[in-house]
């Protein structure tokens, strides 16, 4: 019932403002007597009201509570409107019936507003409010020529503020110029009003909620069942929101983004209470009416997530995974790395693997510095496989590799001195590490993060690590079975497509660098409720990767405090992943 109301508000909306003016109707004959100010208040309405609905209807799609109230407030205004301007009987009988069928089914419309969104529109309506009022009396001096008389300053101000809203004031003008001035000052106020509807009944994006309590108990969670799942680490992002199963044994973090209520990896903590943990999630998922989804969860998890939801699963691709005991230069499948390795081995660079409590902070500035100044883009990505950080005190476990080369004779050190690149791993349990951010000197030498990923295998042993989570390769599969001989014509057509998109995208050349290494392959899936959702949820997952940003542009952001966003690397689009620069 929600899609139906939310598109029958679409179409009634558009009733009230294209629907043509009915000039010889019974009703036309019974408006003529009503005064004219009645008349110009009725097609002012008639738009707005009709903008208005166009807007609600997403909302009402959504089971809106808010969309609703605001719905049956204005459906009245709509059939009055219909009938006082465009004199139709038809029109405010549509609307009539609508607002009879949303009481009926107002049980239906419940779900739950973002209180930040509330804030934002009131804002938006003062400050878009008195910039309407600034331009409006612009509006009203640029004619002097065709002013009758010469109105005060106040008959002015008094003048756009009743234009704002649709009705004529006490200034008047000569050949047909008072139409000019009233159209620039209702679309002033129309565009006041759409905006701020706009900011009130939006889809919600409620700010980070991980508080130090939450994270401390997802800590407790990882200590105990950390192990299994190599993205559990990343859970510990601080731009992440955290519901807990009824026993606290278990937990999912997510984002919203775009109503879209986005959650990432496997849930943490022990498996038997997942379904708990998921239950929660599927409940604030309804009560928000956000649209639920899970990126890159691994295959129990995927198993679990639709067995205790009835939700879909997807394979997205797969996560590259070392086993240190069985990783070696030798042999031939390994020749080109060895030979890479060798070489900038020559040229004078070495490498350092530490734990991150073993670094001074001095040197963990430089560090952060460097990666920022690095990342290669002017928007931070990262969501599902980027923990957002370096160098935290909580994070004294994590293993970061840095390759050095010191300055030629009678060079100046560079602004971070000898230091070239950097990759941080977050741990995976007590025995694991797991990829989290990969960064270079765009001037150093190609193979940098060969050099690192081999170092930091080499050297894990004596950190007591046992196996490495690299990247993630989006389609993997698909790109490997495309290429293989007797590939079939769709499947060929896919990884052609696949490789065409690699253009800007890192897809091939993600699953080519990976495969250098020689690791064993685990897929992860995407979980979704219906088909049709997969399209929102790939922009979702876009935006919180960082590679869609639907914020303003930079120059207009100017004065305003900046989000906090997480110093993370390029990923894969609508995908998570690990690798900013496979050279």
């Amino acid at each position: 019932m929600p899609t139906a109301v939310g598109t029958a508000c679409t179409l009634i909306g558009l009733l009230n403002i294209v629907f043509p003016r009915l000039r010889y109707s019974k009703v036309h004959a019974l408006a003529d007597v009503l005064p004219g100010a009645v008349s110009s208040l009725a097609a002012a309405a008639s738009i707005v009201v009709g903008l208005l609905l166009l807007m609600l209807a997403h909302g009402l799609k959504r089971r809106k509570r808010r969309a609703w109230v605001a719905a049956v407030s204005l459906l009245p205004v709509g059939a009055a409107a219909q009938l006082l301007y465009r004199h139709s009987i038809c029109g405010a009988v549509l609307s009539l019936v609508l607002l009879g069928v949303m009481i009926r089914y107002r049980r239906e419309f419940a779900a739950l507003p973002d209180p930040r969104s509330r804030w934002m529109a009131l804002a938006n309506f003062v400050v878009l409010g008195a910039v309407s009022v600034g331009l409006g009396l612009l509006i009203v001096r640029s004619h002097p020529d065709d002013l009758v008389g010469r109105p005060s300053f106040g008959e002015q101000l008094e003048h756009v503020l009743w234009g704002l809203f649709g009705f004529e004031g006490p200034v008047g003008y000569r050949d047909g110029t008072d139409y000019t001035v009233g159209y620039s000052l209702g679309a002033l106020g129309l565009l006041t009003v759409a905006t701020t509807a706009y900011l009130a009944f939006r889809p919600e994006h409620p700010a980070a909620r991980l508080t130090p309590a939450d994270e401390e108990r997802l800590r407790a969670l990882l200590d105990a069942h950390g192990r299994r799942d190599s993205l559990g680490h990343f859970a510990l992002r601080r731009d992440k929101g955290v519901v807990f199963s009824p026993s606290g044994k278990a937990a999912v973090c997510y984002r919203v983004v775009s109503g879209v209520m986005l959650a990432s990896g496997d849930p943490v903590g022990d498996v038997e209470a997942w379904p708990g943990a998921i239950a929660r999630f599927m409940e604030e998922a309804r009560a928000h009416s956000w649209t639920p989804a899970v990126m890159g969860c691994s295959e129990t998890g995927g198993e679990v997530w639709t067995r205790e939801t009835g939700l879909d699963a997807l394979e997205l691709g797969d996560e590259a995974i070392v086993d240190v005991a069985d990783f070696t230069l030798s042999g031939r499948a390994m020749r080109n790395v060895r030979q890479m390795v060798k070489r900038i081995e020559r040229a004078g660079y070495e490498t350092r693997v530490r734990r991150a409590r073993d670094l001074g902070e001095e040197e963990l500035e430089t560090i952060r510095k460097a990666a920022a100044d690095w990342r290669g883009t002017d928007t931070e990505r990262g969501f599902s496989m980027a923990l957002g950080r370096i160098g935290d005190p909580a994070d004294g476990d994590a293993i970061i590799a840095t390759a050095h080369k010191a300055p030629e004779d009678g060079a100046e050190p560079g602004p971070y001195g000898d230091l070239k690149a950097v990759l941080h791993f977050v741990p995976w349990g007590r025995d694991g590490m797991s990829l989290d951010l990969m960064r270079r000197d765009r001037t150093a030498d190609p193979g940098m993060n060969e050099l690192l990923i081999v170092a930091s295998l080499q050297a894990a042993g004596e950190l007591g690590i046992t196996r490495a989570s690299l990247n993630f390769a989006m389609f993997r599969s698909a790109l490997a079975r495309g290429e293989k001989l007797g590939a079939g014509p769709v499947l060929r057509g896919w990884r052609g497509l696949l490789v065409f998109l690699s253009r800007w995208f890192q897809i091939e050349s993600l699953y080519k660098f990976n495969a250098k290494f020689q690791p064993r392959w685990e897929p992860r899936f995407v979980v979704f409720r219906h088909t049709r959702d997969l399209p929102r949820i790939g922009l979702a997952a876009m935006q919180a990767e960082g590679f869609v940003s639907l914020a303003l542009p930079r120059l207009l952001r100017r004065g305003r405090r900046p989000e906090p966003r997480p110093c993370a690397h390029q990923v894969p689009a609508a995908a998570p992943g690990r690798l900013e620069q496979a050279a």
